[in-house]
């Protein structure tokens, strides 16, 4: 079964509304446990329920939670006009929820405090125990469990991300029993063990394959790499418990090598195709992709919001072009490649990893706040509609472009930084030549698509242990190589789920004080006058600014536009307010604490608040 027509018939199939016999049959809610678990047909339909909640790729319609674009905004890479987004600044009336359709949040990057999902996967592994084992085969009952396991670790993964100690529910939890219902948290070593351990028995008991793009070893394998990457690295940077974060980090290491060791996978396509295709179909970089179809009703709009003329509102700044490497593979300060110092959109296309020019479009755009749009969702053929009217499937809601959920880019990332971490700072073996060739250099060389190549864009020269890029502007408390691999997620990853995740776990929120550095601030170099003529109107005198080199900063008085040369300043814009430690886990609602309080027990409040 198609992973796609999960999404697609999901809604039907689950309320037992698409066929003649089920609709003779009760609420699923009243017939569960008597005469729903019957064979795997009716596990298979249970476990569906899990995937457009967890490989969400670009949601559907203006949704936007857990997308690329849309969702993802928060970060270091991102400039607004005015004030900077801000953390949160108080603890917050509610933030609880008993839901399945409970929200996310955007400035956590994960889900709100709720185990409406962990009670759903220890159903299926409480019906897997005590009413389907003796009707199915053993191989099949282990596969089953490691689907709940797998969904019950991704949930504790996003919990533990946003809050820290969380309770830690192993089994169905009855109504009555307030004692368990109102534990206290559990540590978050100890709930990540147990995340450990069911990952673990994935990784042995999982199928190979269960269907076309449904989950199976491989793409569970992929995911456990991503969790237990950010985790050992958050254990580590946070000074919490080492043997821990090795032990994660380790797991890391294994779980992605099961999916680089199959050889499923590979790098034989362009960047580009990966975001931009109409079918994902034996797509050679993607594990598992969504499928959208308009004749289904099922869109999006994730390549609207990259089309040329949508407003995002946050917008790519001058610190994230000046961490796009050459394609001589060096730092712009170090790089030898003509033109290299230029910071106008027509030379970077030509003088920076071919990443830059498959994400951002060629010319100054005046949707973009920071004047530089990005279009990496978007296809080569949807800005050509710039100024006419688009097509559905690069408008509004109806985008039916695929979206990749997981991809061997990242797998091979998270590989390569766990391998390094453990190096550095758990004494792990080296990193070898031939580890980064089959990882990041495996990258490097995707092929060019035809208009890239027309444009004069390269190839990025691979990296090279003998010879590490010394760049200047890299934190001392990073060594090179970390550096260059927490870059190559930076470049690789633009728009996508990492960035403020990363810099959590790297122990780096401090990047989004943007005091900190000018060029976040900043965009791309322009010529006013000659690119964007438009914004020298009365209506724009005093507000349209641009910074030269040596930091004079030219403001448009209305008779200076020549003058109007020089780094583009967003407008009005301003750091956010100040913010510390706690911000890197999220309180939970004072709601909760009296609730806990009213039945007699105590819910701990996240540390720092």
């Amino acid at each position: 079964m198609k992973y796609l027509k999960l999404y697609s018939i999901l809604a039907c199939a689950f309320l037992l509304s698409c066929n003649k016999d089920l609709l003779d049959r009760p609420p699923l809610t009243s017939y569960v446990d008597n005469q729903f678990w019957r064979n795997e047909d009716d596990i298979r339909m249970y476990a569906n329920a899990f995937y457009p909640n967890y490989f969400t790729g670009y949601n559907t319609s203006f949704t936007a939670d857990y997308t690329p674009v849309r969702g993802y905004t928060f970060n270091d890479d991102l400039t607004g006009k005015n004030v900077q987004s801000n953390f949160e600044s108080s603890i917050p009336t509610s933030r609880g929820s008993t839901s399945e359709d409970a929200a996310w949040m955007s400035a956590y990057a994960g889900p709100t405090w709720d185990f409406a999902w962990v009670r759903k996967a220890n159903v299926l592994l409480d019906r897997l125990d005590n009413q389907m084992k003796p009707k199915i085969t053993d191989e099949a009952y282990k596969h089953w469990t490691s689907v709940a396991k797998f969904f019950r670790g991704y949930e504790y993964s996003r919990l533990v991300s946003v809050f820290g100690d969380v309770p830690y529910f192993d089994k169905v939890v009855d109504n009555t029993d307030l004692t368990t219902l109102y534990k206290d948290r559990d540590n978050r070593g100890v709930v990540m063990d147990k995340v450990y351990d069911d990952f673990k028995y994935v990784l042995t008991n999982m199928r190979d394959n269960d269907g076309t793009q449904v989950l199976n070893k491989y793409i569970a394998a992929a995911f456990i790499s991503r969790f237990m990457l950010f985790e050992g690295t958050f254990q580590y940077y946070h000074g919490l418990d080492a043997a821990r974060s090795k032990k994660y980090l380790e797991l890391a290491v294994d779980a992605a090598a099961v999916v680089i060791n199959s050889n499923k996978w590979n790098f034989s396509r362009d960047f580009k195709s990966l975001f931009s295709s109409e079918s994902l179909v034996g797509h050679p970089e993607v594990l598992l992709y969504r499928v959208y179809d308009a004749a289904l009703t099922i869109t999006h709009s994730i390549g609207s919001y990259q089309n040329g003329t949508e407003v995002v509102g946050v917008d790519a700044n001058l610190v994230l072009i000046k961490s796009f490497l050459a394609n001589d593979g060096q730092p712009w300060q170090n790089s030898t490649v003509q033109n290299v110092s230029s910071f106008s959109i027509a030379d970077l296309m030509k003088t920076r990893d071919p990443r830059f020019e498959a994400s951002f479009i060629d010319k100054v755009n005046a949707s973009s706040a920071t004047l530089l749009y990005g279009y990496k969702f978007a296809s080569r053929e949807a800005i050509t509609y710039i100024g006419k009217a688009y097509p559905s499937i690069w408008g509004s809601n109806t985008n039916t472009s695929d979206a990749p959920v997981m991809r061997l880019a990242e797998v091979v990332l998270n590989w390569i930084e766990a391998k390094a971490e453990l190096a550095q700072n758990h004494g792990g073996p080296a990193v070898t030549q031939g580890d980064l060739d089959k990882s990041i250099n495996a990258i490097r060389n995707r092929p060019l698509d035809a208009a890239a190549i027309a444009k004069g864009v390269k190839k990025t020269a691979p990296l090279l242990l003998s010879a590490i890029p010394a760049d200047p502007t890299r934190d001392a408390d990073v060594p090179a190589l970390l550096w260059e691999i927490r870059r190559e997620r930076r470049m690789e990853f633009v728009f996508e789920h990492t960035r403020l995740l990363d810099l959590k776990r790297w122990k780096k929120l401090s990047n989004m004080d943007f005091s900190k550095n000018p060029d976040y601030f900043l965009g791309p170099w322009v010529d006013v006058l000659a690119e964007i003529p438009t914004y020298l109107t009365a209506a724009n005198i005093n507000k349209v600014r641009v910074k030269k080199l040596d930091g004079t900063i030219v403001t448009y008085n209305g008779s200076n536009a020549a003058q109007m040369v020089g780094f583009w300043m967003v407008e009005n814009a301003q750091n956010r307010s100040a913010f510390s430690d706690r911000s890197y886990l999220s309180p939970v609602g004072q709601s909760q604490i009296i609730q806990y309080e009213e039945k007699g027990f105590k819910l701990t409040q996240t540390k720092l608040w």
